[in-house]
């Protein structure tokens, strides 16, 4: 009981859980103004604008910063972590899906008749990286919620 007692009062992975789900919340409202249709599967979903994990990991870095010092290990950790995460998103995972819709082309048409193919009847997620904006508004959005609930 006290392990879930420790989690449920954790300041900081509280502040990294609500960044994700704003992040995640707007994606609905900002798709569903772009295309003028809401999907509410985005609430679970990967890529688009903002980048949930970028406001994540900024949230996370800057509740951190603001509360032990942005000379403190924690932080430094931290960074590192948002770093590698908001590189990943935006760069590896971002190629991923220009790959994976590349793929989904290619085998969508008939000019390509592979062998054992006809089991792979599911396309390819195209949608799971950022671009570089996403990436940004995501950082921007964890550290302003990190900042305006650290002044209350």
């Amino acid at each position: 009981m006290r392990f879930w007692s420790q989690i449920c009062d954790n300041y900081y992975l509280g502040i990294a859980l609500l960044a994700w789900f704003i992040a995640q919340l707007l994606k609905i409202f900002i798709d569903g103004w772009r295309y003028r249709k809401f999907d509410f599967k985005k609430i679970v979903s990967s890529g688009g604008m903002p980048s949930s994990h970028a406001a994540t990991v900024c949230a996370l870095a800057n509740s951190v910063g603001l509360n032990l010092g942005y000379n403190s290990v924690q932080f430094a950790t931290c960074a590192v972590v948002a770093i590698i995460v908001m590189y990943d998103a935006s760069g590896v995972r971002r190629e991923t899906g220009k790959q994976a819709r590349l793929l989904n082309l290619l085998l969508s048409s008939d000019a390509f008749a592979f062998d054992g193919l006809d089991s792979f009847d599911e396309t390819l997620k195209e949608l799971v990286g950022h671009t570089p904006l996403q990436v940004f508004m995501g950082a921007v959005l964890g550290c302003l919620i990190a900042y305006i609930l650290r002044m209350y």
